[in-house]
């Protein structure tokens, strides 16, 4: 009968938290590219890109929340003297 050394355990189990964050940073940035091709493409074909970034940060949020950001925004924007969007 063999003895388990809890060193090799734990060694084992960082080897593959290791080699599994590795794999996904690599998926992240073939995806992070392709996310790129897609903002180029939107452009390509006369889409402002910026206001497409802000569409999808807009769609994150839910309802309560973008109403919320958007009042506290018209504010600052009142008291700066800036015409609000609303």
């Amino acid at each position: 009968m063999s003895t388990v050394n809890p060193d090799d355990i734990a060694k084992e189990q960082l080897t593959a938290f290791v080699e599994r964050i590795e794999r996904l940073e690599d998926e992240k940035a073939g995806i992070t590219e392709d996310i790129k091709e897609v903002y180029a493409e939107a452009k390509g074909n006369g889409f402002d890109v910026k206001v497409l970034r802000k569409v999808i940060s807009l769609r994150k949020q839910d309802s309560d929340e973008r109403v919320e950001m958007e009042t506290i925004l018209d504010l600052y924007l009142q008291a700066l003297g800036m015409p609000t969007a609303s």
